[in-house]
């Protein structure tokens, strides 16, 4: 750690509370038809992740001037400087769920150190839920320990997934899958997988350091994994901020949801 540099439990804090009031930022337009654009990649965004986005950084920034800022919706203005610690930030993960008025959207707000996250925080409002995590503590679901689940070799695993990768997957292994219901919101499909609801993860390419970096953390401290498919960590902190195919799971079932995805025709 850096010296004077401030402790995980000080950044955690710091985004538990700045998370809940952006949550509650976002439920003001919640439900009220805000002003939608569509961006490059026909992705929609709102005013509400705009005012979001500019609530967080204003108050993180002002709290750790020397930290960096990554987001999905606005660059760090503070062109040629480097930081060892940096906010990653989406606003609203979920942003399609989110203008369809369904509860499963979150906002997203973690701090990475030398590419791997030390502090995360999933404000889910809408759900009444406040996932956050630090580096060598148990993730916690509003204040409750959380942990994944476990299964017997011949349980089915419940796998959440687009169809598209559904589809890909080998046909020999589908017995052993029960498919849930899909939610827009990468973080939230991590954070069902944290506290048990899920089994795995499938992630097409092209997520970025904002959809995963606190939901990742999250899941390590519950007990999970998530990581490429050769089984490396995610590293964040590097233009263009995107990553590959990744799998998501417990520890005692990772292999066999990376032995899937090896068999897919991705």
């Amino acid at each position: 750690m850096p010296v004077n540099s401030p402790a995980p439990a000080d950044d955690l804090a710091l985004l538990s509370h700045a998370a809940r009031e952006a949550g509650a930022i976002a439920m003001r337009y919640f439900g009220h038809a805000p002003d939608v654009w569509i961006k490059e990649g026909n992705s929609p965004v709102s005013e509400a992740d705009f005012a979001v986005d500019a609530f967080l950084k204003r108050t993180l920034l002002a709290a750790r001037p020397d930290y960096g800022w990554i987001s999905e919706e606005t660059a760090d203005e503070r062109q040629g400087q480097t930081f060892r610690r940096t906010f990653i930030v989406d606003p609203i993960d979920g942003t399609r769920g989110f203008l369809e008025k369904r509860a499963d959207w979150c906002v997203s707000v973690a701090v990475v150190e030398d590419g791997r996250p030390l502090a995360g925080v999933l404000e889910c409002p809408a759900k009444a839920e406040h996932y956050s995590a630090r580096e060598g503590k148990p993730a916690l679901c509003n204040g409750e320990v959380i942990r994944v689940a476990t299964r017997e070799a011949h349980e089915q695993r419940r796998i959440s997934c687009r169809t598209s990768i559904a589809k890909r997957l080998p046909a020999a292994c589908l017995p052993q899958l029960t498919f849930e219901k899909h939610v827009s919101s990468l973080a939230y499909r991590l954070a069902l997988l944290s506290r048990g609801t899920l089994d795995g993860v499938f992630i097409r390419p092209d997520c970025h350091d904002w959809d995963i970096a606190a939901a990742d953390l999250i899941l390590r401290q519950s007990g999970g994994i998530l990581c490429t498919l050769d089984k490396q960590p995610v590293s964040y902190q590097k233009v263009p901020f995107c990553h590959g195919f990744l799998v998501a799971g417990g520890v005692d079932m990772i292999d066999g949801l990376l032995e899937i995805a090896a068999g897919a025709d991705l």
